[in-house]
């Protein structure tokens, strides 16, 4: 695994491509999350402390997230790509 020390810039989702993206479990409406909360569980996942909905940890940094309505659920995006897969979400309950 490569550890990423450039500085973290604003994610890049097309417009069209966020209005049509909805959670793939619940169906809610999801948007962009907000830099302070990504920064929240990027300390997390550099404490080994943030896992997924698989109960997997979360092993690398996120560039940033798509946060579903109820904000309940965080699906990580990568590269300027979300990651729309249930096992992926990262559970907010209890760290916002």
């Amino acid at each position: 695994m490569t550890e990423r020390t450039e500085a973290r810039r604003p994610v890049n989702i097309d417009k069209d491509l966020l209005a049509i993206l909805c959670c793939p479990d619940t169906k809610q409406d999801v948007s962009l999350a907000d830099a302070t909360l990504i920064a929240r569980l990027n300390e997390a996942v550099s404490r080994g402390q943030l896992k997924n909905r698989a109960n997997k940890p979360v092993m690398e940094p996120l560039d940033g997230g798509l946060i579903r309505g109820d904000r309940k659920m965080l699906y990580p995006i990568r590269e300027d790509i979300p990651v729309m897969l249930i096992e992926e979400g990262i559970p907010l309950e209890g760290t916002i």
